[in-house]
């Protein structure tokens, strides 16, 4: 896969109360990906984009929700949730990455 379709295989980090205690106790970090994505691709855009050694990846498919406006009935579009486990020793920093 060419370096430009591994830069658009990661959305954006997710990060919640649940991500932030799995970073902090099992070095396992959260991103949005894309869909199609395989956990293969998923393991060589992150240590294409962040230089770091990828231990595992973990990845759920999360369904849309459905929503009301009004009387319409509408859905949110499916998307899928990759964990990914750094090998020990090795951080994330989401930050330094933000400035650069």
């Amino acid at each position: 896969m060419s370096k430009e379709k591994l830069m658009s295989v990661l959305i954006a980090p997710h990060v919640t109360e649940k991500t932030s205690l799995a970073m902090q106790n099992h070095n396992q970090y959260t991103f949005r990906v894309r869909r199609d994505a395989t956990k293969t691709d998923i393991r060589k855009a992150v240590e294409l984009m962040f230089d770091v050694k990828v231990d595992g990846v973990q990845v759920v498919n999360e369904p849309g929700k459905t929503r009301r406006f009004g009387k319409t009935v509408g859905r949110t579009q499916d998307w899928k949730k990759a964990y990914v486990r750094l090998v020990t020793g090795q951080t994330i920093d989401y930050e330094a990455r933000a400035k650069a």
